[in-house]
């Protein structure tokens, strides 16, 4: 064996005697130190984890076999959509390792599954279990004797949270458990997010659909998502999906910096996508220019953090290669230059200090809006842009010049971060007005 370093496309230039076309890339399960824009992944593992299984009333314990298929919401198999490891054929169903009379068995097998992402909405996986005889002719008559399922998504629009699940054990009749009008409306976890009421709501449905809730057997799962598209926190859902309840677009941006940053930095291209989109689309107003801002501030903010650094290159692709918001660097200069005024004239402006250590990301963002801008119209209003630019700078001046108390570390972060921007600011502005 030997170990190659580098990524694949390194890794084949250097090694096209070891490494080419045909060799296959397993990925990695969970996500790599940087992600970058255009890498889109959908993945979902699943590890069959254990069971518990009641003997009921035959002499030995079952062998209990665990057949796993993906189905749609009318209980069609979807196929080819499970995947044993990398470089082999798609599946229409999963067999589990069947142990011999073991009471609780733990399998610990983890496959993936691979879904569409416009299908994810309506799939769940289901669970079959059934007894395998060790006598070939008794085993062709067995039947089902329980299942469980899953959905994958939840009625939020979230997707499936990683770690363990216990799922709900269904019994009854082994057709039954194959329609999916007799179980999808139950509940399929048993720690039921809604507490006693899920224990009330098990119980009461028992009878549903001819099938009776087990509680004497049970059946665990665990589930990890590598989805660059699938977000598993409300909040950020929301801001992704703005468009869908555009009355809670206030909410959503005001709750951006309570998301957890490495939920942000996996979502950093939709992110920004969406902030930009919300900018452009309200370019007639100036409603969520403050909040839009804000939230761009915590975002750099979280990227500049030790933790996260890494995605400066995430941040520095996505300004050259996907940012494409041609007005957004008049309101980017408005809301700063609004900062700025604020602060020097003493009064108080929570954001300041976060924004001008921001000061370099929002510039590149400031100039290549305006490039692109410039590219679009060839150039139109060149004068009102330096104009506007050259009070920007008169505003970091009056900063500089004020004696209140308040602005003192402010001026200090003004001299550290200022010369971070000149390089930009140069390529669309005339080097001489700067110095």
């Amino acid at each position: 064996m030997k170990a190659l370093v580098g990524d694949i496309i390194q890794i084949r230039k250097e090694y096209p005697h070891l490494v080419d076309r045909s060799t296959v890339v397993a990925r990695k399960l969970g996500f790599p130190e940087i992600i970058m824009p255009g890498d889109i992944r959908n993945d979902i593992y699943l590890t069959l984890h254990s069971g518990d299984f009641d003997k009921y009333n035959k002499t030995t314990q079952k062998n209990v076999e665990v057949i796993m298929l993906v189905c749609d919401e009318e209980g069609k198999v979807v196929p080819n959509s499970i995947c044993l490891g990398a470089g082999d054929r798609p599946v229409n169903e999963y067999r589990s390792v069947i142990y011999y009379q073991i009471k609780q068995p733990r399998w610990m097998e983890t496959f993936k599954v691979a879904i569409p992402l416009e299908e994810m909405p309506r799939i769940h996986l289901r669970f079959m279990f059934r007894h395998r005889s060790s006598q070939e002719s008794k085993d062709k008559s067995e039947r089902n004797f329980a299942m469980a399922f899953v959905r994958l998504m939840k009625e939020d629009g979230t997707v499936l949270r990683d770690g363990i699940h216990e799922l709900t054990v269904f019994k009854g009749d082994s057709k039954r458990m194959e329609e999916v009008s007799s179980y999808l409306s139950l509940p399929s976890e048993r720690s039921h997010p809604d507490g006693h009421k899920g224990a009330t709501l098990m119980r009461s449905s028992s009878s549903v659909g001819g099938l009776s809730v087990s509680s004497r057997d049970t059946f665990t799962i665990a589930t990890l998502v590598c989805s660059t598209k699938l977000t598993q926190n409300v909040g950020l859902l929301g801001l992704l999906k703005w468009r869908t309840r555009p009355e809670m677009l206030k909410q959503n941006l005001q709750e951006l910096k309570l998301i957890d940053g490495e939920e942000v930095v996996k979502f950093l291209q939709d992110t920004l996508d969406a902030l930009f989109n919300i900018m452009m689309e309200h370019s007639q107003t100036d409603d969520y220019d403050i909040l839009v801002f804000d939230a761009l501030i915590y975002i750099i903010g979280l990227i500049a953090d030790r933790k996260f650094q890494h995605f400066n290159t995430v941040l520095e692709a996505y300004i050259k290669q996907h940012f494409s918001a041609t007005l957004a660097y008049k309101k980017l200069m408005s809301v700063l230059k609004k900062y700025l005024d604020v602060s020097s004239r003493g009064e108080a402006c929570e954001p300041i200090l976060r924004t001008l250590k921001a000061l370099e990301y929002i510039f590149k963002f400031i100039v290549r809006s305006r490039m692109l801008y410039s590219q679009l119209y060839e150039g139109k209003e060149q004068a009102e842009f330096e104009e506007s630019l050259k009070s920007l700078f008169e505003s970091i001046n009056n900063l500089m010049k004020s004696d209140y108390t308040t602005t003192l570390l402010q001026q200090v972060a003004a001299l550290k971060y200022l010369p971070t921007v000149l390089q930009d600011v140069e390529t669309v502005f005339d080097a001489k007005l700067l110095r």
